[in-house]
């Protein structure tokens, strides 16, 4: 199969999320001490943390194992959607930039993960008193993906359920 036709040609939206989310994350390890925060909005902050866990710390206060069960995770979770890109047609553009972008995040956290121990997040959204769990631009690919597959899954559920009418 001709990789042009297929999903496999979604991967560079992968390349631009990992290069994304590496990069804003150097710019915050090497220019703020930890815990450090910039007001930039009302709602706003630029605040360096670390998250030794998954989402929302999911597992942080482990001894350590969730490192390793994280970075196998992604890679097996982005060989699975590698090997969907490849058996997709490159029509199916929701639905291949929605697992190009969360292969790109996913590889993003987990190289962070084996280099640091840890995920640097930054991204600090807040209303008054209530912080909602600081994250970084590989979260948000991996979340506009999810959300790209639920879209697609509505589009495209409505396209088979007239296929089986007619």
């Amino acid at each position: 199969m001709n990789p042009s036709k297929t999903g496999l040609s979604f991967l560079w939206l992968s390349a631009v999320a990992f290069i994304a989310d590496l990069a804003t994350k150097y710019l915050v390890v090497t220019r703020f001490a930890l815990y450090e925060s910039i007001d930039i909005l009302p709602f706003f902050n630029l605040t360096y943390v670390r998250n030794p866990g998954a989402a929302f710390s999911f597992l942080a206060n482990h001894s350590g194992w969730q490192k390793i069960f994280f970075i196998v995770l992604a890679i097996l979770i982005s060989a699975m959607l590698v090997y969907f890109l490849f058996k997709n047609n490159a029509a199916q553009k929701l639905q291949n930039a929605a697992y190009a972008l969360i292969i790109g995040g996913a590889l993003a956290n987990a190289a962070d993960r084996a280099y640091h121990g840890f995920v640097v997040d930054f991204l600090d959204f807040y209303w008054q008193d209530w912080h909602y769990p600081v994250f970084n631009v590989a979260d948000i690919a991996i979340c506009v993906g999810a959300g790209l597959l639920a879209l697609d899954a509505i589009k495209n559920g409505d396209k088979k359920k007239s296929e089986k009418k007619a």
